[in-house]
């Protein structure tokens, strides 16, 4: 049996269904990010600068893209012999079959995983969360504090705690109570979703709550530690964290990158974000066009303006273009003439010529009120946009469009085209 301190077991088969059109052939995890990162780079490079070798990520929804993307995990030096990084998707059992219920039942059944490994502690983590945290400062301050179950935390608008599980804690920060998305908040302290359990107490826990339908950590594993008297600390973390589960938050999280000071820096050397690169030649701009304050992927043509935007590897911008406050992934490809305001745009979309997306006021969605609520234009994967066509805001693209899918050659806002066989 091999013995490691800890062992890291990341959830990352979400669909995340609040980014919309976005996550229609893709799970969240694999979204991509910052021009040249996925969303799941960020835990996996946490991870290996905080010395842990051996990680576990839980796959189910859509996962063909992020297991294409983490393979044997060669970028985050997690090819080992002994460890490194495992997919680990629902599989058929001897006597039953099913798919990951919940997150801790999703931890509950690679139990046999974990045991191989005989670790000490296991770190439980979200796959699609941004933020820079050294996980082995919090396993110090578990090992200090004598915990059997800690849990990062840091404080929210009072506002928003009802959005979370919060913590009500002593002076020493050991959690007195636990509330799941409280109507009415005591603390406005959060927690993050990353916990660090003592082996033996999550094991039992899990074993425990085998048969509770669809096992989570919040509402079921924390609740039943607590009962039982486990010894529960919150670990305050002060850095950045975004939790990039809606449209406005991915959007917000982007344009952090290209603030003047930005608070969320990809460029220091202390603490390397890795990625999967493809070999791409470099970034071409040409003479007549105008980059501010953005960020340029590898393998870019820029012939056109590109204002206050997210650029990813591959993308090509013709003449005469204009992006500004957009976050355009990897190959989309936009004519020439085109204006661009405030758009997603995911990856390998062609955007025809004399296109104008953003175009008057804000609308109520008529696809999701609950997904789509602000001014972007939403456009899902290998999409087409065709000539000449003018789309509004808060509107939702996936498909293939054709002309007479726009009325006019005008796509109203709050309106959206989902062509068939493609997901909201």
């Amino acid at each position: 049996m091999i013995k490691k301190e800890m062992i890291a077991m990341l959830l990352a088969g979400g669909q995340g269904s609040r980014l919309g059109v976005l996550t229609a052939n893709v799970a969240k995890p694999a979204v991509a990010f910052g021009g040249k990162y996925r969303i799941i780079d960020f835990p996996l490079s946490n991870c290996i600068n905080s010395g842990i070798d051996t990680v576990g990520v839980l796959t189910q929804y859509q996962p063909l893209k992020l297991n294409t993307h983490i393979g044997i995990g060669i970028p985050w030096d997690l090819d080992r012999i002994n460890g490194g990084v495992t997919i680990l998707p629902p599989y058929e059992k001897s006597r039953d079959s099913e798919w990951y219920t919940g997150t801790a039942n999703a931890i509950y059944q690679n139990l046999r995983f974990m045991e191989q490994y005989n670790p000490d502690y296991v770190l439980i983590l979200s796959g699609d969360h941004i933020l820079k945290m050294d996980y082995d400062v919090m396993l110090d301050y578990h090992k200090a504090s004598g915990a059997d179950v800690t849990i990062a935390a840091m404080p929210v608008s009072w506002d928003e705690a009802r959005r979370f599980g919060i913590l009500i804690t002593d002076e020493n920060r050991r959690i007195q109570d636990f509330e799941e998305k409280p109507e009415n908040p005591r603390s406005n302290l959060a927690s993050m979703g990353i916990y660090i359990f003592s082996w033996p107490v999550l094991k039992e826990a899990l074993t425990t709550l085998a048969d509770v339908r669809e096992c989570d950590f919040g509402k079921h594993v924390i609740p039943y530690c607590h009962e039982k008297g486990r010894k529960l600390f919150a670990y305050e973390y002060s850095g950045y964290w975004k939790d990039v589960g809606t449209l406005s938050s991915y959007w917000q999280a982007n344009m952090e990158l290209i603030d003047l000071v930005p608070v969320f820096n990809l460029y220091e050397d202390y603490w390397k974000i890795y990625t999967r690169c493809d070999s791409l030649p470099p970034q071409y701009i040409s003479t007549d066009a105008r980059i501010e304050r953005s960020i340029i992927g590898e393998g870019a043509e820029i012939y056109g303006s590109v204002y206050s935007s997210v650029v990813g590897t591959g993308v090509k911008i013709g003449k005469n273009s204009v992006v500004r406050d957009s976050i355009l992934m990897k190959d989309v490809v936009i004519g020439e003439g085109c204006v661009i305001e405030k758009a997603i745009i995911a990856e390998e979309t062609v955007v025809g010529n004399g296109v104008h997306l953003g175009v008057g006021g804000y609308a109520e969605s008529a696809l999701d009120r609950r997904v789509y609520c602000s001014d972007l234009v939403t456009i899902g994967e290998d999409s087409v946009i065709p000539d000449g066509v003018s789309v509004g805001r808060n509107t939702a693209i996936a498909g293939v469009t054709h002309p007479e899918d726009y009325p006019g050659g005008f796509l109203p806002s709050g309106g959206f085209i989902v062509k068939a066989g493609e997901e909201r």
